[in-house]
């Protein structure tokens, strides 16, 4: 093929947003689609694969309307996708019941079961500690979040269907498979599982840790790179995608390691923050860097095995769109507009889906305090604004102290709520710190174009490539010197409350 575009796929938790992409990173084209979350009781959080390949199919079809000669001139497709989610899907690789999404913690028992045991630190048995520590450089969630969780749980909850599954696959994966019949895994993927080896060299599927989980070693795929090509497509992938057979797929990655290229900071120790439906504070060391007390590690990512930290906290962009909802609102674009931040303003925790970081509980809820019978709509909404801002403060405060973090220049921010102007300012004011956004809202999609680099001629690399998207500033933030003096008193006020907080969920 001679083709000279490529098309990104960035697949989120309530849409994907696709992209025909040129050899400067520009977005010649881009559509958005969403698909449906199916919530319950128990920590049930679910989606239907079938549900993503549709919207895929609708929005590779306004792509063509939009680029009239794609077709001809598109070379790779490539995708990213969320995270720990859990498909069980059979030798076909048709998915056997919906995707336990990351959002699902229904197993959080089962994974404090399976951590737990005496003699133990921070709730975890300090043998099975070492050994998760030694070979996979972290452990188990205790929140259920996990791949491994989730097979325990199916294990319990529905062992007819794990009996049928040939394929225990993440999001990504199943995507893949379903555009070329190829069945392969990310680092990304497989290192959050806690059934990887991450040590340097050795990177692969560990019989030893499988054992312990409990985890079916022969049902696991294959660990690629993120820049391999897996296969063409198949043609009835190309038939209902309305592109040539020969377009080649790639492996893909994770939306942690898309955001980091999206970002444009590829040195090691340059952090960027990614705000959408979660949050993460994530960059690039030279080796393994973890912290038990703070629940965060890197991972083994798909550029090489690079390590990638990642500091993901659950609640960003979903909790702003519900305080904008509960206060007459219809999404977080209503936070907008929220006037001048008061001192007697109410305090927010965003912990409405529990917490990851930097601390791991499931159980922890969010709360209003000080609320007051004068407060209106917006002194809650600038509450809730100011909470995210000073949760991800919290996790820096942490993060902060690893060697080699570059602490000085401005932090890039990208995702959704990075294009959104009062949280971006609330975050430079509560970090103290110039905030840079880059392609807020398309981060995802053109760090995912970057794999295509070295395939298609672009650059050496996919980190070659990513550093185009450095210069790419849209907005540029400065600290309020008033606003940050006002929101340190405030941090330290939250931080009292916070203690007494979690201790409510811990006793």
């Amino acid at each position: 093929m001679q083709g000279d575009l490529v098309i990104s796929a960035d697949f989120g938790t309530s849409g994907v947003k696709v992209g025909v992409v040129d050899g400067d990173l520009n977005i010649l084209a881009r559509v958005t689609e969403s698909y449906p979350l199916a919530l319950g009781p128990g920590g049930v959080a679910e989606q239907a694969p079938d549900d993503w390949w549709a919207a895929l199919t609708r929005a590779i079809s306004e792509l063509r309307h939009q680029v009239t000669d794609l077709r001809d001139r598109a070379s790779v497709l490539v995708v990213s996708a969320q995270l720990c989610g859990l498909i069980c899907a059979d030798e076909h690789g048709t998915a056997l019941r919906p995707c336990m999404t990351w959002i699902d913690k229904r197993a959080s028992p089962l994974a404090q079961a399976l951590i737990g045991g005496f003699p133990q630190v921070h709730g975890y048995q300090v043998a099975k500690l070492a050994r998760w520590l030694w070979l996979a450089n972290g452990a188990p969630a205790k929140n259920g979040m996990d791949s491994t969780a989730k097979i325990l749980w199916m294990q319990r909850n529905e062992p007819d269907i794990l009996a049928r599954s040939r394929w225990l696959i993440d999001v990504k994966d199943w995507l893949v498979h379903r555009a070329t019949g190829v069945m392969t895994t990310s680092p990304e993927s497989a290192n959050l599982s806690w059934v990887m080896d991450s040590r340097r060299g050795r990177e692969g599927w560990s019989p030893q840790l499988a054992n312990m989980s409990g985890v079916p070693l022969d049902k696991l795929a294959p660990i690629v790179n993120a820049d391999s090509v897996v296969d063409t497509l198949t043609p009835q992938a190309a038939a209902e995608l309305g592109l040539d057979p020969k377009v080649r797929v790639l492996a893909g990655t994770s939306d942690v390691t898309a955001s980091a290229l999206g970002s444009g900071e590829v040195e090691d120790g340059a952090l960027h923050i990614s705000l959408a439906t979660s949050a993460w504070i994530a960059g690039f060391f030279p080796e393994r860097r973890l912290s038990v007390p703070s629940s965060y590690a890197t991972v083994t990512s798909g550029l090489d095995m690079r390590p990638l930290l990642i500091a993901s906290q659950e609640n960003a962009g979903s909790a702003l769109d519900w305080a904008a909802k509960v206060t007459g609102g219809s999404d977080a674009h209503d936070l907008e507009k929220i006037g001048t931040a008061q001192p007697d303003d109410p305090f927010f925790l965003p912990w409405l889906a529990g917490e990851r970081v930097p601390v791991d509980n499931d159980a922890l809820r969010g709360t209003f305090f000080f609320l007051s019978l004068h407060h209106d709509a917006a002194a809650m909404r600038r509450a809730a604004v100011e909470g995210i801002a000073l949760n991800l403060r919290w996790a820096m405060s942490k993060v902060s102290r690893e060697k080699g973090v570059r602490r000085n220049g401005a932090l890039t921010l990208v995702g959704g709520g990075a294009a959104n102007p009062q949280v971006a300012q609330t975050l430079a004011d509560a970090l103290n710190r110039d905030i840079r956004v880059g392609e807020a809202r398309h981060a995802g999609m053109l760090g995912t174009a970057t794999l295509a680099a070295s395939e298609m001629g672009w650059a050496a690399s996919p980190a070659e490539a990513a550093t185009k998207l450095r210069q790419r500033t849209t907005a540029h933030y400065t600290p309020d010197p008033a606003r940050v003096d006002a929101l340190n008193t405030r941090a330290d006020r939250l931080e009292k409350l916070r203690r007494t907080a979690i201790r409510s969920y811990t006793t």
